[in-house]
Formats: structure tokens, sequence, C-alpha cells
């Protein structure tokens, strides 16, 4: 009896959260350490979830097959399908902003990082770019409004010397037809400076990050945060961290009661020096 009468709570919950529709729309998209790599080792997720990154009501995802549901870790799972994924930014990020901000809620997350993918990839007219824009179009019928890119990528493009040296005229780019597609001119985009990469051009990738000169993109760097074994992919700890700095400043981009009060934060004490971003050009 008890799990019959469990049965007809989990499907009336999966018909309330299919019912709901998300007020504030996120983008993540990037590689793998965006996707999250996070207690991943041998291609085993250990399954740690912490706090920061448990479920709550008011935060969904959108599925691959542009549905509704309750986020949880994996949030990518469905999305980056040819490597085993474990805690990315995404969770911490949501529960950050709704922890300083509840008004944004509901929110929803729109996986869309792939590993190992290079800045080429995402151009405009290639798979993952179309799929990205499909994903966002389908996360904004029910009303909401995309509040934000989060974006980490560039380990691919430390390989190649073109690569990197075309690094920055290509991102900068990507994020002019992106908000051109979207009709936001001036979408908020927080993206990562990297933390390692794939090949021996990390600082000159991290230069292009840091150069580009597009208004209201703003950098948070990951330069520093603890890597798994393998060198290149943020443990659960530095994850964790970094959706905590990525939140950090995504509420600098609202009203300045809200950035007066993230600055003021004794939890985590978050101010720029800490996070690493720039004043937005």
């Amino acid at each position: 009896m008890l799990a019959f009468l469990s049965l007809i709570l989990l499907a009336y919950a999966a018909r309330s959260v299919s019912s709901v529709q998300p007020k504030s729309i996120f983008i993540l998209a990037g590689q793998s350490n965006m996707s999250g790599r996070g207690g991943v080792v041998n291609d085993t997720w250990d399954r740690v979830v912490p706090p920061e990154c448990r479920p709550r009501a008011d935060v969904l995802r959108l599925t691959a097959d542009l549905n509704w549901t309750q986020a949880a870790e994996p949030l990518h799972r469905d999305i980056d399908v040819y490597a085993v994924c474990g805690v990315g930014p995404g969770m911490s990020f949501a529960n950050f902003v709704l922890g300083k901000v509840p008004s944004l809620a509901v929110m929803g997350l729109v996986p869309c990082a792939v590993g190992g993918t290079s800045i080429r990839e995402w151009q405009r007219g290639t798979f993952l770019y179309n799929q990205m824009k499909g994903r966002v179009s389908a996360a904004m019928r029910g009303g909401g409004t995309v509040r934000a890119l989060l974006w980490y990528q560039g380990e691919a493009d430390t390989i190649n010397s073109q690569d990197a040296e075309l690094y920055k005229g290509r991102l900068e780019r990507f994020f002019m037809d992106l908000r051109s597609d979207l009709q936001s001119p001036l979408l908020p985009i927080i993206q990562v400076g990297l933390a390692s990469g794939q090949g021996r051009l990390v600082e000159q990738v991290r230069k292009a990050q840091m150069a580009v000169d597009l208004e209201n993109v703003w950098l948070v760097d990951a330069k520093g945060l603890p890597l798994e074994p393998d060198y290149v992919h943020l443990t659960t700890v530095a994850e964790v961290r970094l959706g905590e700095k990525l939140g950090a400043a995504f509420l600098r981009t609202l009203p300045g009661t809200v950035h007066s009060a993230v600055q003021n934060s004794a939890a985590g004490q978050l101010d720029n020096s800490v996070l690493g971003i720039p004043d937005p050009h």
C-alpha cells in the first residue's frame, strides 16, 4: 500500500513540475568543466552531491527531449552523452542566486555543454550552436526570460597555436551572434577563465578570454581551483566554488541593492579580488 501511494505521489510531482514554467532562464554551455566532471575518476562518478548542489522545487532543468523537470546532478547527463558526467557549477549557481534573490524563481537551467569541443564547433551554423539555439527557444516558450549565458570553454583550444591565436575573435563572434539570434543585444555573459587545458597554450587562451572587449561580458577566474587527478577537470569542491563565483558575478548585473548585498556577504567574502571579476567594459 505504501509503495502504491509513493508511486502516486511521484507521478503527481512529475506532472506538477511539467506544468510549471520557469521565470528566469540560464544557458549553461561550453566544455566538460561546465558540463561537470566533479567526482568523476576513472570514468566513474562517486555520486556525492554536496549540500550546495541539492535539488530544490523552484529550480528546473530542460531535458534532452525539451521537457522541464526538477534539476539534479548531473545536470548534463543526457546532453554530454559521450562521457561520464558528475557535479558541475550549475546547481551551486542556482542555489546561491536564489538564496540571495528568491524573486528570480522559478529558475530554469538549460544544459548545452559538451566535453572536448573547440570554439570553432560553437560558431553560428554548427551543430552545437544550432542545438543550443533550439533548446533555448524551447525553454522560452513558456514566457520565461533568458537572464544570462554561463560559458566555460577553451581547454580544447590550447593545443594548436592557430586556434589559440584566433580564439579571441572567434569567441567575440560567438557571443555577438548568440545575442543577435536571441534578440538580446546586452544579454549578460559570464565566462570562466581557464583553470587548465588540454595543451600547453593555456596562458595564451586565458589572455584572449580576458581581452574580450564587449559590453556586459564578465569573467570569473577558475585558475587555482583544485583539479581532479587528470589535471584538467575541476573537483566537486571546485565546481561548487565556481558556481558561487558565477552566481555572485550574475548578481552584479542586477540593480545596485543586490550588488551591495553580495559584496557585503559574510559567507564567502565575495569581493572582486576573490571572484577575479574585472569591471565590465
